[in-house]
């Protein structure tokens, strides 16, 4: 396997623990966005109901989104732990820095990503 000695893996550990922290803090500041509506007419009117019931999708999105970024950076801190990391899961060659850089969750080279 090449040599993937040259990069920081403390500089993008500490990234990955970084934004793995804020996904968690955000994912607790917003745990009642997806709570169900209640559908009472006497309080809502029906545009209200609607913008609640809207809300509520677009936060239930939101939360699958951190949940489906935070399994990704666990399985880059996985393979950081394994001395994988910075090597595509795919061919097994050399992902390059900058595209770590750009998104240290990918766990492929360009190519194979294509």
């Amino acid at each position: 396997m090449p040599d993937c000695a040259e990069l920081d893996i403390k500089f993008f550990r500490k990234r990955l623990l970084d934004e793995r922290a804020e996904l968690t803090r955000l994912a607790e500041s917003h745990e009642d966005d997806g709570q169900t509506v209640e559908l009472d007419q006497q309080r809502l009117g029906r545009l209200s109901r609607m913008d609640a019931l809207q809300g509520q999708a677009m936060a239930k999105e939101l939360e699958r989104r951190r949940e489906v970024e935070l399994q990704r950076i666990d399985a880059a801190l996985k393979r950081m732990d394994e001395d994988e990391y910075g090597y595509c899961v795919s061919c097994g060659e050399e992902v390059a820095e900058a595209r770590l850089e750009a998104d240290p969750t990918t766990p492929t080279c360009i190519n194979c990503a294509k």
